[in-house]
């Protein structure tokens, strides 16, 4: 009765050794075919049908297509070659342009076929000229060196020494503003952004006195603007609508457009306050 059950024990044994074995034999099998088709993957995306060799870029010069080669060298990790079609650095590319060129507004980024990558590129648009943290001389007549100013956009942002196209507002801003790590103002955002798109819209409905606003000066919560004419016209930023009321309901009393008039305040609420010149 004891040696049936030992040579049943012993037949269990020899099983469960030859499923072990078996299972063992299927693991390197499985092992060996993943290697091999890892292999064949990793050869297969460095073939040059695969790899990324042209570049195009749309709406901006064709020398920024560079940058994005240079994302492209190198490997992941020693095996993916940068540059394949199926794993490029798209956000590495971006980046690269949006750090080099302050000016793009957008990148968008999109493979042709298996070799070939296009990048169109949207650029800001300028909406006035920063000239500084004040006028060297509060006065309209004073000639602006346009050397000295940079453009910005419709956020606020400083990109530019000089844009290719013309501001949407012809006259130039001077608020404090901090300079960046490059020692410049290109880069920053200029302060009370959220504000800017109601002082220039007041400023472009005062151009209707007759005389063009040439200068806008942000002095903190308090905006002064400048006629062509010399006349200044000083308000709180953000109660343009109650400003331009008040100064409208009393424009019979005097005129903007001749330079008879020094300033004008309208802080008050409800109030004109003016000084004429000589």
């Amino acid at each position: 009765m004891s040696e049936n059950r030992s040579s049943a024990l012993s037949g269990s044994e020899r099983l469960a050794v030859r499923r072990r074995r078996r299972r063992r034999r299927i693991s390197i099998a499985i092992g060996i075919l993943a290697m091999l088709v890892s292999g064949a993957l990793v050869y297969g995306l460095w073939q040059a049908p695969v790899r990324i060799s042209h570049v195009v870029v749309y709406g901006a010069d064709q020398s920024l297509a560079s940058l994005a080669t240079v994302a492209m060298q190198g490997t992941y990790f020693g095996l993916i070659p940068r540059d394949s079609t199926f794993f490029f650095p798209e956000a590495s590319i971006r980046t690269n342009l949006l750090a080099a060129y302050p000016a793009i507004a957008a990148v968008s980024i999109f493979r042709t076929g298996l070799t070939g990558l296009s990048i169109k590129v949207d650029t800001r648009v300028p909406i006035a000229r920063w000239c500084g943290a004040t006028p060297p001389i509060a006065s309209s007549t004073t000639p602006i060196d346009d050397a000295s100013c940079d453009v910005f956009d419709a956020s606020g942002f400083v990109y530019a020494t000089s844009s290719p196209s013309t501001p949407v507002n012809p006259f130039v801003i001077y608020m404090p503003l901090a300079t960046t790590s490059l020692g410049t103002a290109i880069g920053a955002t200029l302060p009370h952004a959220d504000s800017l798109s109601g002082a220039f819209d007041f400023a472009r409905q005062l151009s209707t006195f007759g005389s063009p606003i040439t200068m806008v000066v942000f002095r903190g919560d308090e905006v002064d603007d400048y006629f062509k004419s010399g006349t200044r016209v000083t308000y709180v930023l953000g109660d343009e609508e109650n400003a331009f009321t008040a100064l409208a309901s009393a424009q019979t009393n005097f005129n903007l457009a001749d330079g008879s008039v020094d300033y004008v305040d309208l802080r008050f609420p409800g109030k004109v306050y003016l000084k004429s010149g000589k």
